[in-house]
């Protein structure tokens, strides 16, 4: 029984010691978090505003023209060409889609 007791006593300490080092721990951590300066960072200088000169005249934009058409350099051609296209020789440029896993048809009732 004494022996019993004495291993306790022995257990609750190594606990107590374990759980008041674990506290002490987070009240250092929180200290240094808190002690360290606050400082705010700014990526670019506040924007001074200066007197400027005055501005040149400059041509107006090109005017826009609906239904225009947009130059493209090389021009751009579809990924699978039509069935005519096929026929007149012309490959696809990416391979075929691989086909999915199907079930068959629902019947109805």
């Amino acid at each position: 029984m004494a022996a019993d007791r004495t291993r306790l006593r022995k257990d609750v300490l190594i606990a107590s010691s374990l759980v008041v080092a674990g506290v002490a721990i987070a009240v250092l951590s929180v200290h240094a978090i808190n002690a360290a300066p606050q400082e705010m960072a700014q990526a670019t200088q506040p924007l001074q505003t200066t007197p400027s000169p005055e501005p040149e005249k400059t041509a107006p934009p090109a005017e826009s023209k609906p239904g225009g058409e947009r130059p493209t350099t090389p021009a751009p051609e579809p990924a699978r060409p039509d069935a005519e296209a096929q026929k007149a020789g012309a490959k696809p440029v990416l391979p075929p889609a691989p086909a999915e896993k199907t079930a068959p048809p629902i019947d109805k009732k």
